[in-house]
């Protein structure tokens, strides 16, 4: 059943697939040099980025929300906030406990029938959907 044999933080029964989705999020984020801290629904703990990799931007997510819907067709997507640091050095609580009004953007994709992305960075919301039929392949 695609069972990893632990819980997230919200006490959902964690899929091999969210503890790949989280792997491959935090991987990601870590690498763009934008962030410094990542909280995701997979983990106890904040994550602080390091040092060398560190940049101004906290992320929250939920990389594969739904997942429990896979077997049944249902769409699942994921789901993230962005915040951007208040203060210079360290990340703080108070850094990262920051009021809804205060993010920067806010979206969430869905995979499944339909494959679109929302986003909203304070001025409306903004949706794009996967037209499969306007792709190009090239041999």
């Amino acid at each position: 059943y695609g069972i990893a044999g632990g819980s997230n933080t919200t006490g959902d029964e964690q899929k091999k697939l969210d503890v790949l989705a989280n792997d491959l999020f935090i991987n990601m984020l870590k690498s763009t040099f934008a962030t410094c801290a990542l909280i995701s629904e997979e983990n106890e703990k904040c994550i602080v980025v390091e040092a060398e990799k560190k940049g101004k931007y906290i992320i929250s997510f939920d990389p594969l929300d739904g997942s429990s819907n896979i077997d049944c067709l249902v769409s699942i997507g994921s789901i993230f906030g962005i915040w951007k640091q208040t203060k210079e050095g360290p990340v703080t609580d108070e850094n990262i406990l920051q009021p809804g009004r205060a993010m920067v953007a806010a979206g969430y994709a869905l995979y499944g029938s339909a494959t679109m992305i929302v986003l909203s960075s304070g001025n409306g919301v903004n949706g794009f959907m996967l037209d499969p039929v306007s792709l190009v392949f090239e041999r």
